[in-house]
This record gives C-alpha cells, sequence and structure tokens, in this order.
C-alpha cells in the first residue's frame, strides 16, 4: 500500500464509505458487471464491526436519474445499457474522432448520494480498466470534496497494473495493489478499527458471501467459483491480479446459488479463468447438484470459456442446469500463434466442442467464439481467417479488441509496436486497436466487424 501526501489514518470511527466509480469511455455496455471485489470488501468490514455504505456510481437502475435522463435499454437477462452523457475527452485522446462519454448517473446525483452518508472513518474505491482512470480520478476528487479529510483508497485492477501511475494521478491517499483481503488489515487501522476477522484468501469458501444487499435488488448476480487461472496466456492479467489458482467446493458453490435463489435472484454470472477447466473437479458436480436441488436459474459466461472442457456429459449439463450466454476463448485460428499466445486450445477443440454443444441443442448464434484482434504483429488477414473458420465450425464470431496490460508477456512486445506511449494508461482503450499493424485500418477493422455477423 502506498501513502500519499502524509495522510494518517483516521480517528476511531467504525464506518466505511464503498464507491463504484464512473467509466469514461468511447463505448461501454453492461455486460453483468458488478463490483464484486468491493462486495466481497464490504462483508469483510461488515464482519469488522464497520458499517458500510455503497454508492454504485453505474447504477443502471436509480430513480432519481429516470426523472433526468431517458432510462438506458436493459435485459431481463441482467445485461444492458447503463445512464451516459458526453464529456470532454482528455487531451491524449483529443485527436480522436470519436464521441466520449462518461457512463453512470450524474455528477449532481453523485454529489446528493455523498452528501447522504455521514461522513466515514473511510472511503475504498474500486477501479477496473486501466484506461477507465479518468473517470476514477472524477469520483475521488468528488468525493473529497463533499467528505474532506477523510482518507481515500484505491483498490482493483488499475491500482494493481498501474499502481505507480494510480499513486501519481488518482487522487488517492492510499493504493492498494492485489486482492483486497491481504490488505484488510491496513485498512482497518486507517479506519480506526481493531481487527477481528482476517479472512483466508487461499479458503475460498470460509469467505463471507458478497454484500450484494448493498446493491438494492439487483438483476444478476456474479458467483466466484475460483480464482486465477493454471494457464499462462501471453495477453492475459490474471497470473497479475491473482497470486495463485484456487477452487471452491462445488457444493459450497452450489449452497451460494440456491441461497441467492431463495432471495428471488434467476440470473448469475461467472466471470471466472477457469471455470470448465479440469470439468470433473467444479463444472460438473455444480452443475449436477444445481440439477439435482432443482434450482431455477439462468447462467451466464461473459468471460471466455475453456473450449477443452466441453464433452457431449459437459454440454448436457450445461442445457439442463440453465446455461444460456455462452462464450469461449479461442483468439484466433492460426496455429503459431496459438502456439505463441500459450497453447491453450487449437482448432479442432472448437469443432468438437460445437458438435457436443449443438447435440445438447444450443443453436450457432448461441455459441459465442472470441477472437483477438489487433495483436502486435497480427496481419489483418488472419482475423479474416479466424472469422471464416469460426463460422465454417457452425458457432458464432466475436471480436475482441486487443488491450495491451502492464505485467503481461506481451507487454514487452506492446510497447515495441504500439504506434502510442503506452506508460500512459489511456492508450491502452481497445477501441483504438492500440497494437494493431498497418494493414489495420479501421475501416477494414469494420468491415471485419460486418462479417463477423450471422
Amino acid at each position: 500500500m502506498k501513502g500519499r501526501n502524509g495522510i494518517s489514518p483516521g480517528p476511531l470511527r467504525k464506518s466505511a464509505l464503498l464507491i463504484n466509480p464512473w467509466i469514461h469511455d468511447f463505448a461501454a455496455y453492461d455486460y453483468w458487471l458488478q463490483p464484486l471485489g468491493l462486495l466481497y470488501l464490504a462483508s469483510f468490514l461488515r464482519s469488522n464491526g464497520l458499517e458500510v455504505n455503497l454508492i454504485n456510481c453505474l447504477d443502471p437502475f436509480h430513480p432519481a436519474m429516470k426523472m433526468v435522463s431517458k432510462a438506458p435499454q436493459r435485459y431481463a437477462a441482467g445485461h444492458g445499457k447503463f445512464f451516459q452523457r458526453e464529456i470532454e475527452k482528455p487531451r491524449p485522446l483529443k485527436g480522436i474522432p470519436r464521441k466520449y462519454k462518461r457512463y453512470g448517473i450524474s455528477p449532481e446525483l453523485f454529489r446528493q448520494e455523498l452528501k447522504s452518508v455521514p461522513s466515514p472513518s473511510v472511503i475504498l474505491v474500486t477501479s477496473m480498466m486501466t484506461y477507465w482512470y479518468t473517470g476514477v480520478a472524477e469520483t475521488i476528487r468528488i468525493a473529497r470534496e463533499v467528505h474532506p479529510g477523510v482518507p481515500v483508497i484505491l483498490g482493483g485492477n488499475y491500482a494493481t497494473l498501474c499502481n505507480d501511475h494510480a499513486s501519481s494521478n488518482s487522487g488517492a491517499d492510499f493504493v492498494i495493489a492485489g486482492e483486497a483481503e491481504n490488505s484488510l488489515q491496513d485498512v482497518l487501522e486507517i479506519a480506526g478499527a481493531a481487527p477481528r476477522y482476517l479472512p483466508d484468501g487461499d479458503d475460498l469458501d470460509s469467505l463471507p458471501y458478497p454484500a450484494f444487499d448493498l446493491l438494492g435488488s439487483p438483476a444478476q448476480v456474479p458467483i466466484q467459483s475460483s480464482r486465477g487461472c493454471p494457464f499462462r496466456c501471453v495477453y492475459c492479467a490474471s497470473p497479475v491480479l491473482n497470486r495463485k489458482f484456487r477452487r471452491r467446493d462445488p457444493i459450497k458453490v452450489a449452497d451460494e446459488i440456491q441461497f441467492w435463489s431463495s432471495r428471488g435472484l434467476r440470473n448469475f454470472s461467472i466471470y471466472d479463468d477457469a471455470f470448465l477447466v479440469k470439468p470433473e473437479e467444479m463444472a460438473m458436480p455444480l452443475m449436477k447438484e444445481v440439477i439435482a436441488r432443482g434450482i431455477a436459474c439462468r447462467f451466464h459466461c461473459p468471460n471466455g470459456l475453456h473450449l477443452r472442457g466441453i464433452s457431449g456429459e459437459t454440454a448436457l449439463l450445461m442445457k439442463r442446469s440453465g446455461f444460456e450466454t455462452l462464450r469461449f476463448g479461442f483468439e484466433t485460428s492460426e496455429l503459431q500463434r496459438q502456439i505463441a499466445t500459450g497453447g491453450k486450445v487449437r482448432g479442432e477443440d472448437l469443432l468438437a466442442a460445437v458438435g457436443h454443444l449443438k447435440s445438447a441443442g444450443y443453436k450457432d448464434r448461441e455459441i459465442g467464439v472470441y477472437l483477438l484482434c489487433g495483436l502486435p504483429g497480427q496481419p489483418a488477414s488472419e482475423i479474416r481467417a479466424s472469422i471464416d473458420f469460426v463460422k465454417s465450425c457452425g458457432a458464432r464470431p466475436i471480436l475482441a479488441e486487443f488491450s495491451p496490460i502492464p505485467g503481461t508477456f506481451l507487454w514487452d512486445e506492446c510497447r515495441k509496436n504500439s504506434q502510442f506511449d503506452l506508460d500512459e494508461p489511456l492508450f491502452h482503450n481497445n477501441t483504438l486497436l492500440p497494437c494493431a499493424g498497418e494493414d489495420l485500418s479501421m475501416e477494414f477493422y469494420r468491415d471485419l466487424k460486418r462479417l463477423s455477423r450471422i
């Protein structure tokens, strides 16, 4: 944890204000996003006797916003658009001919929410994409204006991946890298509270459930069955964000799903990096338990599932237990790049998985396959060939614009190949295709997007 301006821990007041900040970007869509780490932290703090309040700047259902802005389009499954307002582009992005927006509630409403909360002992702000940091900085600036003198702690992905940058540019007093429970004792000290309970991050089943009640009535909740990943793909930040690969007991995961289901929730998202890796250890026993208990739910997997985990039995269990939104990581059909980026899957794995999924009753459009677009040194022809290959397998290709991530094995190559100065996190933005070669123009990219639609 890094301190700023010599700020000392706050007085002995046992309360914490947690904030999920705005997104500043050219485009943003809610694919089952929830601030899961922040909500786990809320439960840890409650277990230590703190009163906890939450302000969700991304709340798409805030009733006060509906009085001043058109309600964003949302879907029953729990995904959809955010409230949005066009804002001035940051100076490094001035030359990009696209509108730039703040996604979430209005600053006026945010100030009202801040004023409604008694002055807390500590303010904790999370962060997601590195290139969303201006939204984080704006959130912290306003929070400090309304609650001057209260220590502000920043954690999350941006704080971990760009720790020095966050310490200098976020406006936070303290910047935490890594998993929240590892710094809980420091957070309690800053809040002026003596620790009663320190979680064991190696035993994920020992952790209290995330404090989803702070979200009011969420349309969906994420379920975490594991952290980390046993693979070491060169473009992925999982090894940086997670100390090691850990799994829960699938029966305990089923217990949690049943707990939330008994409270009226039907939609669950799974963002785990390795849910289908060795499916006999987690996915299959979990799905069998959901079926045996008769839990009526729908699962959405916006992160890339592991293709090699799909067998005839796995596919049938997924269909019977309610897996609706399927996304798989394939990245490219080019063999040498498959090997160079981690060797996780091959073309024959995709073909076999699609066959099993279709036999289980899934349609072409329901089988989404991610293809990375804009990797360093990747020719446009490779992307086109990958789209054609996925279609020939009977699945739906989905282009995933590559974003360079500090700390990954590919980072140095990204810096060498990018036309942008990647020390500025705004240039990590995947909208810019920051590491794409000269033959992947924006016009050609738009053609590829059209080609990928089925």
